[in-house]
């Protein structure tokens, strides 16, 4: 999965990928001046989401807590019938 990313984002001219013709192969990748743009507003976003990741957490485990246990049949109210 990491390569994929890696290569979407070298497809996209954000990152430049190096392979070194060396044993084991070596690749490093650096981004470029197109991905250095990116710095400031991913940072913007991360800073964003370290000071609401409580509030994340909140939301999370409210999403997959399990609902509370209805009515039994027993407890329930009949609903009117018109007569």
């Amino acid at each position: 999965m990491l390569t994929l990313t890696l290569r979407g984002l070298e497809k996209d001219g954000l990152v430049k990928r190096t392979v070194h013709p060396t044993v084991p192969p070596k690749v490093d990748y650096a981004l470029t001046p197109l991905g250095k743009t990116l710095v400031e507003p991913v940072t913007v976003l991360a800073n964003w989401a370290h000071g609401h990741r409580a509030d994340i957490h909140r939301a999370r485990d409210a999403y997959t807590k399990p609902p509370p246990p209805s009515l039994s049949a027993a407890g329930r109210r009949r609903a009117p019938t018109g007569s």
